[in-house]
C-alpha cells in the first residue's frame, strides 16, 4: 500500500510518498515525478513515512536521484537509504532543515 501526495508550491513541487515504495507503486510514483518535472520547477521527492523500499524502489530512487530530484527522508531506514545512495554517487542529499519545513512535526535531531 503507498499513499503518493503531490504539493505544488511557488517555488518547487514536493511529492510525498508514505507506505511501500516496491512493485507495482514504483510506477506510481515514477508517473507522479515525470508530471512533477513538466512543471518546470525544482522537485523533491519527500520519503515521509515509507516502510518498505524493494530493489525496483530502490533503482526508482537511483534514477531520480541522476535525474536532479532532491531527495528527502524521514525515519532512520530511508534517511540511512538516502544517504547510502547519495555516497554511491548520486545526487541526492539528506537535508534535515527541508524535512523539518516538509512535516513540522517531524522530530529535530541534531549530530
Amino acid at each position: 500500500m503507498i499513499r503518493v501526495t503531490k504539493t505544488e508550491e511557488r517555488s518547487r513541487t514536493v511529492v510525498t510518498i508514505d507506505g511501500q515504495l516496491s512493485g507495482e507503486s514504483v510506477t506510481v510514483v515514477e508517473t507522479c515525478c515525470r508530471q512533477a518535472e513538466s512543471r518546470e520547477k525544482p522537485v523533491y521527492v519527500f520519503l515521509r513515512d515509507v516502510t518498505t523500499v524493494d530493489q525496483a524502489g530502490t533503482m526508482l530512487l537511483r534514477r531520480l536521484a541522476a535525474k536532479g530530484i532532491r531527495l528527502l527522508a524521514r525515519g532512520l531506514y530511508t534517511s540511512y537509504l538516502v544517504q547510502t545512495l547519495a555516497s554511491a554517487g548520486a545526487a541526492a542529499q539528506v537535508s534535515a532543515a527541508d524535512s523539518r519545513h516538509l512535516d513540522p512535526d517531524a522530530p529535530r535531531r541534531t549530530l
